[in-house]
């Protein structure tokens, strides 16, 4: 068991969905309701662009700049976001909000949806393809979360956080459709549900949990081998960064909390992994 450092002061109110640009070498992610995308390096340097009215998800494009998921649809945002271009929306529903997603090995970018008021199977998991075309890939989902593919790219990990667990799909890389949905890992409720999620180079999947105060990593058998603790409840994602790629960043959120009760909600925390992480995709389109 181990301990994250606080890494920046509580400066989002609801911290999401990280990742480490290593063309920059800085780390990104959002303040989703607030629709700011953070941008954050190892000096301490802490930028903040507001995109929108919801920020879910940010990630890198391979022709440069950065692929968003917006409230209801995607964007794109040149290299120091002054400028974003909103694509037609995905959905009009005003009641449900993007969440949280990530890229596949083959440039596609995810993003999956859920109610405000969380109501259960509101949610959908879309796919951006790199013509723009839009496709639903998941129905039913409550609270659509992490997302990560194993090295191989046969194997994609979700998270309905309603659900308590993570489940594992085969993943056809030529199609982008899931199939063979089973559970990896069930989770003890007691000690949080699942959140965002990373992978490491040996496909140990670390997964942040709301509620539980923790980062738990576990082996490609589904095995508890490391825990890392934080001072603050509400642990929404983590990603892998660093100039070595073996320092695990960990977003937090203070939703429905006191500053005087955890005055660290909603800070930056890493801690030294200790094995280096998968590198991140990029958006082809």
């Amino acid at each position: 068991m181990v301990r994250a450092v606080q890494v920046t002061e509580s400066f989002t109110h609801h911290g999401e969905g990280p990742f480490w640009d290593a063309r920059v070498g800085k780390l990104f992610f959002v303040d989703m309701l607030a629709g700011v995308v953070a941008e954050w390096d190892t000096s301490g340097s802490i930028k903040r662009h507001v995109v929108g009215d919801v920020a879910a998800v940010v990630r890198a494009r391979a022709r440069g700049g950065y692929v968003l998921a917006v409230e209801r649809g995607f964007a794109f945002a040149n290299d120091d976001f002054s400028v974003v271009e909103a694509l037609p929306p995905v959905f009009a529903d005003e009641s449900v909000r993007m969440n949280d997603g990530g890229c596949d090995p083959r440039g596609r970018f995810y993003c999956g949806s859920m109610a405000y008021a969380e109501t259960p199977g509101a949610g959908t998991l879309f796919r951006l393809n790199p013509d723009l075309s839009v496709e639903r890939v998941l129905d039913g989902v409550t609270i659509s979360n992490g997302l990560q593919w194993i090295r191989d790219g046969s194997s994609v990990y979700y998270s309905d956080t309603a659900t308590g667990r993570v489940d594992l799909f085969d993943f056809d890389a030529d199609t982008g459709a899931f199939s063979g949905r089973r559970p990896f890992v069930e989770l003890d409720g007691a000690k949080g549900a699942p959140d965002g999620l990373a992978i490491d180079a040996e496909d140990g999947l670390w997964v942040a949990l709301w509620g539980g105060g923790a980062v738990h990593r576990y082996d490609s058998h589904g095995r508890l081998s490391e825990v890392v603790e934080l001072p603050v409840p509400k642990v929404t994602a983590c990603t892998f960064g660093g100039p070595d790629g073996q320092t695990l960043y960990i977003t937090t959120s203070r939703l429905g909390m006191s500053v005087e009760e955890f005055p660290e909600a909603g800070a930056l925390f890493s801690v030294r992994a200790g094995v280096r992480g998968a590198a991140p995709y990029a958006f082809s389109g």
